[in-house]
């Protein structure tokens, strides 16, 4: 992280689609300044980054045809901490299941199930509760949600529903299936902020490894 400022991390919110201004609200709540990153060069300087929800096909071609999914692949690869909900998790997981290839920045060790909860019909808001957190549970919104269908060793999970993985972390990466900035619940964002400004590891020490595998 940058010594220019480390009370008040500036985190880029990727504004190619979804709930950019409230993720930017929510970042402020908790300390953070904000950036919309729409061009690779954007992304320079910055502590962290946030993706958004939205379709995860649209930002894979809209942000491949730019050139901004490989700066966004690089600077993960490089380690910048990154926060990606809904949509943000499939675009951060190594893998697709049951579904073709599509572009993903990848680097976190989870394969994930696209509209696993159902399509727009079906979307539905729930009360998870993420230990790490405490009480009260997070009230989630789940629109076209995924789920994580399989997490390997270097990955924490934070919040399981209905028998399915819906939030978790590793060293760099937060990922949830729901949607915390549409809520006045900052507790997801809290840690985010919290990591980029050097407080607790995101992951248990021990977890190590990033091994990236082809969107299945």
């Amino acid at each position: 992280m940058s010594a220019r400022d480390l009370t008040r991390p500036r985190v880029g919110v990727l504004a190619v689609q979804g709930a950019v201004s409230e993720h930017e609200a929510a970042l402020a709540d908790v300390g953070a300044r904000t950036s919309r990153v729409r061009r690779s060069e954007e992304l320079a300087g910055l502590d962290g980054l946030v993706i958004p929800g939205g379709e995860s096909t649209t930002f894979g071609r809209v942000a491949g045809e730019s050139g901004l999914l490989d700066a966004v692949r690089h600077s993960v690869d490089a380690g910048m901490p990154v926060f990606g909900t809904c949509a943000g998790l499939i675009m951060l997981a190594d893998g697709i299941a049951g579904g073709g290839p599509q572009p993903l920045v990848g680097g976190m060790d989870i394969t994930v199930r696209r509209n696993a909860f159902g399509r727009q019909c079906a979307s539905f808001e729930a009360d998870v509760q993420v230990p790490v957190l405490g009480d009260p549970p997070m009230r989630g919104i789940f629109i076209r949600a995924p789920w994580i269908e399989a997490a390997g060793p270097s990955v924490e999970v934070l919040a399981e529903h209905a028998g399915h993985i819906v939030a978790a972390r590793d060293r760099t990466r937060i990922v949830c299936a729901f949607h915390p900035e549409l809520t006045g619940d900052r507790r997801l964002h809290r840690m985010f902020v919290e990591g980029l400004r050097g407080g607790s590891a995101p992951a248990d020490e021990e977890h190590k490894g990033d091994t990236r595998v082809g969107a299945q």
